[in-house]
C-alpha cells in the first residue's frame, strides 16, 4: 500500500490543508473522531446505558490489530471465542462480528497459555471498534477506538492517523513541500478524526512536532473514493528490519474486513461468558 506512485499535481498538494479545513463543512457535519476510553470507563458507561452488563444484546464488529513492535505473534480471545490465531506485528484481523456487551479480551503469546493482556471491554451494539495491542512488550496494553464507518461522500475517502511508535517524539503530519502541518502535534497513542479527503494520490510526511525535520516520508499514498483508511506509525525509532520505523495502512471499509452476515459464528462465546 505504501509503494511510490505518481505524485499528485503540486497545486493540489498545496491546497490540501484548505481542503481538509473545508471538507467537513461541505458534508454538513464535522468529521467524527474515534473515541477512546479507559477499559473501566468503557465498561461502566455502556453498562449504565444498558442497565446492566448483559443488557446490550445486539451485535458489534471488532477488528484486532497487533501494533506492539517487539512482541511475538499472539492469539487473541474475546470471551471464549478465539478471534485471532498467530497474529504477528503489524497485522490485523478482519472485523469479527460478536455479541455486544462486556467481553474479556485476552491476548496470549501464540500457541501458549502465557497471557500478556487480560481486560474486560464493553462493546456496544451496532458499533464498530478497533482494538490495538500497543507499546513495547514490557508495557503492552490495549488501545480501544470506536470506528466511524459512515460511507464517504461521492469522490471522497476518509482517513485517520494514529501515532503508535513507542519512544518516538510527538509528530506533525504534513504534505511534502508544504510547511504547515495537516495534523499537528500527535504524541504516542494520539489519533486524528476520520477526515474526508478527495480521492487521489498524496505525498505525506511525518515530522518532529513543530519542525520541518522529516522522520518518516509517506510517498504515494493512494486514497480510493468510497474507502475508509487508518494509517498508523509503527515500529521503533532505533528499530531495524520488521521493527523499523514505518507506517501501516488498514482499509477499514474493505469487504474482507467484515465478519459476515451480522451474527456471531461461534456458539460458545455468548451467555456464560457474558455473565462474568
Amino acid at each position: 500500500m505504501l509503494r511510490t506512485l505518481k505524485a499528485a499535481p503540486l497545486l493540489a498538494l498545496i491546497a490540501l490543508p484548505l481542503v481538509l479545513a473545508g471538507c467537513g463543512k461541505s458534508q454538513g457535519r464535522n468529521p467524527v473522531a474515534p473515541q477512546t476510553q479507559s477499559l473501566t470507563e468503557a465498561s461502566s458507561s455502556a453498562s449504565r446505558a444498558d442497565g446492566n452488563s448483559r443488557g446490550n444484546r445486539g451485535y458489534t464488529k471488532v477488528m484486532f490489530v497487533h501494533a506492539s513492535p517487539d512482541a511475538p505473534a499472539v492469539d487473541i480471545y474475546a470471551g471464549k471465542r478465539q478471534v485471532a490465531r498467530d497474529l504477528a506485528f503489524p497485522n490485523n484481523t478482519r472485523y469479527r462480528v460478536l455479541r455486544a456487551g462486556m467481553r474479556d479480551v485476552r491476548v496470549n503469546v501464540a500457541g501458549t497459555q502465557t497471557t500478556v493482556i487480560n481486560a474486560p471491554v464493553t462493546f456496544e451494539a451496532r458499533k464498530a471498534y478497533s482494538v490495538f495491542a500497543v507499546n513495547t512488550v514490557a508495557n503492552i496494553a490495549p488501545l480501544v477506538l470506536t470506528d466511524d464507518l459512515t460511507r464517504p461522500a461521492r469522490g471522497n475517502a476518509h482517513v485517520r492517523f494514529i501515532h503508535l511508535s513507542p519512544n518516538a517524539p510527538a509528530v506533525d503530519i504534513g504534505v511534502t513541500g508544504v510547511p504547515a502541518p495537516v495534523f499537528p502535534n500527535k504524541s504516542f497513542k494520539d489519533f486524528t478524526p476520520f477526515t474526508p479527503l478527495p480521492a487521489g494520490t498524496y505525498n505525506l510526511e511525518v515530522r518532529v512536532a513543530g519542525t520541518q525535520n522529516v522522520v518518516l516520508p509517506l510517498p504515494g499514498i493512494k486514497l480510493e473514493a468510497g474507502k475508509i483508511y487508518t494509517v498508523f506509525a509503527k515500529g521503533l525509532p532505533s528499530g531495524t528490519g520488521a521493527q523499523a520505523l514505518g507506517a501501516q495502512i488498514i482499509v477499514n471499509s474493505d469487504w474482507r474486513n467484515y465478519g459476515g452476515s451480522g451474527h456471531s459464528d461461534d456458539s460458545n462465546d455468548d451467555d456464560d461468558e457474558n455473565r462474568k
